[in-house]
């Protein structure tokens, strides 16, 4: 995605060198660096410390960590965590103990309550990323630096470049460590404010890009980087799907191996929404209300309740092929729940037997709960019923 910025803006500042300034990332948190800037600066400040804009950083990095068990930076072959910034947020979900869906206010005062214990973390993002931002700026003019100079002489160039060359989106102050102040100079304060939204949707679209790059594996990653809206959640024709079934015939819970209430039931995700973002027929289920919010953000154990899964659908799809009102009401999802080309052509095709339609729904499904699995969802701790 190309930035573009108000054409004026180009005669005063250096847009090239601020569009460079998420070039060649080496960890995500570059993104989070430069969206958190422009988000205080657009609050009307106009100088900030590391400590505060690593705060903002972590509070806009906690949902893809911890709602959507996205990993920043990938992970080493063992397992471990690359990149700093979501070292930040898992230990800071460790200490506090706050939900994934925690609110932006309840996270950071989360960090200043354990602010102590987060040091390590913050600081080994002011190593490089502060100046490193500013290296498309470099060596246009004056005096050359290498940009792989210490973090004292590659500040006091910046400071210096600004002054008499090239002005700055921030200059450096000489506190120390966290406290360092960050001054955010007039004109580009002005830029910010008037292209908060171009310049927020850039920053987006390449941290997306970095990002799917780093979990290949994870479907709807774009809608990953805030919370959850849960007004993207299309359920109503399957809903009046299965009120049509069961009011023809008895269902079984997949998890109570009891009769479905009518009047006590909720369509839910086998695997869960936040991972696969959508709400595809193959993947949904009546089941208990009072066990939806139990199951939560976890994936049903795959050995026990699978079959059980896939019994429920074939009765659907059974019931499709056999009562014109059911088919009728299964039409009614093609709009927000029939978009899979394999269920459509496969799955959901008139003449399948049981076994078939258990082997197609499980050949499609299992790399897709394979992949959760591998993310970091967790196995919810509900066993089969006996």
């Amino acid at each position: 995605m190309q930035l573009t910025i108000d054409a004026h803006y180009y005669n005063k500042l250096d847009i090239e060198g601020f569009s460079r300034m998420m070039k060649d990332p080496s960890y995500c948190y570059k993104f989070y660096w430069l969206e958190a800037i422009v988000q205080l600066i657009s609050g009307n400040k106009t100088e900030a410390t590391y400590d505060e804009i690593i705060d903002e950083m972590i509070s806009n990095a906690w949902y893809s960590v911890l709602e959507f068990h996205i990993h920043l930076s990938g992970i080493w072959g063992e397992g471990g965590i690359k990149d700093n910034l979501e070292r930040a947020v898992v230990k800071l979900r460790e200490l506090s103990g706050l939900e994934a869906n925690a609110s932006k206010v309840e996270i950071k005062n989360a960090i200043k309550q354990f602010n102590k214990q987060l040091h390590a973390e913050k600081q080994a993002l002011t190593l490089n990323v502060p100046y490193k931002a500013l290296s498309g700026f470099a060596n246009k003019s004056g005096e050359k630096i290498s940009l792989d100079s210490s973090a004292g002489r590659m500040i006091a160039y910046y400071n210096k470049l600004s002054a008499s060359d090239i002005l700055l989106p921030y200059t450096f102050g000489g506190e120390n460590g966290l406290s360092r102040k960050l001054t955010f100079n007039d004109a580009w304060v002005q830029m910010i404010r008037d292209n908060t939204v171009a310049i927020l949707g850039w920053i987006q679209c390449e941290k997306v890009k970095w990002l799917q790059n780093n979990n290949p594996e994870v479907p709807g990653l774009i809608y990953k980087l805030a919370p959850l809206d849960e007004k993207m959640r299309k359920l109503s024709h399957v809903r009046k799907l299965w009120d049509g079934i069961l009011d023809l015939r008895s269902i079984v819970d997949v998890f109570t191996d009891e009769a479905i209430d009518e009047e006590k039931y909720d369509v839910d995700h086998f695997i869960p929404w936040s991972f696969v973002m959508n709400d595809e027929l193959w993947n949904l289920m009546p089941m208990d209300s009072s066990l939806n919010s139990a199951k939560n953000n976890r994936l049903p154990d795959w050995n026990d309740f699978f079959i059980r899964f896939a019994r429920n659908q074939y009765i659907m799809y059974e019931m499709i092929h056999e009562r014109e009102g059911i088919r009728k009401l299964y039409e009614a999802c093609y709009r927000d729940n029939l978009h899979s080309i394999w269920a459509n052509q496969e799955l959901y095709r008139k003449g399948n037997s049981d076994t078939e339609f258990y082997g197609i729904l499980e050949k499609n499904m299992r790399p897709v709960y394979d992949s959760a699995r591998r993310q970091g969802y967790d196995v919810w701790e509900k066993r089969l019923a006996v």
